[in-house]
């Protein structure tokens, strides 16, 4: 969004446009005045002594507009900031040559260089300007100075072709400006003009090379910070799907073969679901599933659960919307949550069944019934995805343990797992909150910023 200030700045050069382009159209009008009465045979001096006068205003007043310093300031700045946006956009995904040919040819018209390069630690990536057949993308690295730079990662403005390391007259580059692409303390490559006069080279080019350098190397950093944190959240996720309770497992092979004798058709489902839920929790490595599937799978698990334990000691209740009801299994889920246009809001995997699995795991009372209720709601752009219980509760020390990043314990660490990814995926915008008081249950809401408008 922009700034209050930029909306200024940005209303103020689009008046001295609209200014010039009036005082333009007025000096043509005078113009074509003057050469009309020169033309009549009847005499008209005055009316042309009035267009000279008016025809000179409107040269001085454009000049005046052209060379004011807010003016010219104005316009640079503009016109910076544009190229700056448009870099950005084209480093989206990293710089690789298409990005970098892109940015370099984008750099060249407004700069005062016949060329500009960028390159890696060996190799060109991009080339625009002169002799830019001769140097094509993943072309070595010839000159000594580029090499300087990459070795000690210090910027350097050459006036000679000596310096830069062409021989004399070799070629129409005479100087140069090499900046050095950091990313965090790795010298990653160079970004260079090249100017076929060292007079050329003023300390406003001196500013733009050092200002596209230091974005670039910004942008660089983003982007691999970005790729970490995709690495690491997968990394996350793949040890959430190794650490599946062997407890669970057990149990759930128990009870499905105590079934086998007293109600084969039953065991003969739960088996059949059993094998759906283990391959769906081993092939969930996408980065995001639908959430119709992500309850799915949550009923599949708390079905076994409610054939361990009994419909009279668990039930898991959806209500979402129009949609609500009992849920001991996938039945009923597949078409729930259904987006009008065939598509679906895409949370990360693993978001509400280990929030569920806690609930059986530590809410359930020693007598009576566990109740969780599963409630997709819309709070103006957000999505809200809640997980309540009516169970056991928490206490405020153990309710902030919990939520504590350090935390060790079981319960813990799958709080933590969920509420990592959430702000991963969908930002700091992202929240995870907890109420919980001992005996009258607890309450997990996850915010998903800009997701109910897909709803």
């Amino acid at each position: 969004m922009e700034t209050l200030d930029k909306k200024r700045r940005r209303s103020g050069a689009q008046r001295v446009r609209s200014l010039e382009l009036l005082m333009v159209l007025v000096a043509i009008f005078a113009i074509c005045v003057m050469v009309w009465t020169a033309m009549s045979i009847t005499d008209l001096l005055p009316v042309m002594a009035v267009a000279g006068i008016i025809f000179t205003l409107c040269v001085a007043v454009i000049i005046r507009l052209i060379m004011d310093p807010d003016s010219v300031r104005a316009r640079q700045t503009e016109s910076m900031l544009q190229l700056s946006s448009q870099m950005i956009d084209l480093m989206q995904g990293g710089m690789t040559n298409r990005s970098a040919q892109s940015i370099c040819e984008l750099l060249l018209p407004s700069t005062a260089a016949i060329a500009v390069a960028i390159t890696d630690r060996q190799t060109i990536q991009g080339y625009a300007g002169y002799l830019e057949s001769e140097n094509p993308a993943g072309a070595q690295i010839r000159t000594q100075a580029t090499h300087d730079t990459i070795a000690d990662g210090k910027s350097r403005v050459m006036y000679t072709p000596q310096e830069i390391g062409f021989p004399e007259g070799a070629t129409r580059i005479k100087a140069a400006i090499l900046v050095p692409l950091i990313a965090g303390r790795e010298i990653r490559g160079t970004l260079k003009f090249y100017f076929d006069s060292a007079k050329k080279i003023t300390e406003t080019q001196k500013s733009i090379a050092q200002g596209f350098g230091k974005l670039l190397s910004t942008q660089i950093a983003a982007v691999e910070m970005e790729a970490q944190r995709e690495l690491a959240t997968a990394m996350e996720l793949k040890m959430l799907q190794s650490q599946i309770n062997p407890h669970f497992l057990f149990n759930t092979i128990n009870t499905i073969a105590s079934f086998i004798r007293t109600d084969p058709m039953k065991a003969r489902t739960l088996l059949r679901e059993f094998a759906v839920f283990y391959r769906s929790t081993l092939e969930n490595s996408q980065d995001r599933i639908p959430l119709e599937r992500e309850i799915q799978q949550t009923a599949r698990y708390f079905s076994f659960e409610v054939a361990r334990f009994g419909d009279e000691r668990l039930e898991l209740v959806l209500d979402a919307d129009d949609h609500a009801g009992s849920l001991s299994g996938p039945q009923a889920v597949a078409d729930v949550l259904e987006m009008p246009d065939g598509e679906s809001v895409m949370v990360p995997p693993f978001l509400l069944q280990p929030l569920v699995e806690n609930a059986v795991k530590h809410a359930m009372p020693a007598e009576g019934k566990l109740t969780v209720t599963l409630r997709v709601r819309a709070d103006g752009d957000d999505l809200l995805l809640v997980v309540a219980d009516d169970g056991t509760g928490m206490t405020d020390e153990e309710r902030t343990r919990i939520m504590n990043p350090n935390s060790q314990t079981g319960l813990g660490i799958a709080a933590k797992n969920v509420h990592d990814r959430l702000r991963g995926f969908f930002g700091s915008a992202a929240s995870m909150a907890v109420e919980s008081e001992p005996g009258c249950g607890t309450t997990i809401t996850l915010r998903l910023p800009g997701s109910a408008q897909r709803v």
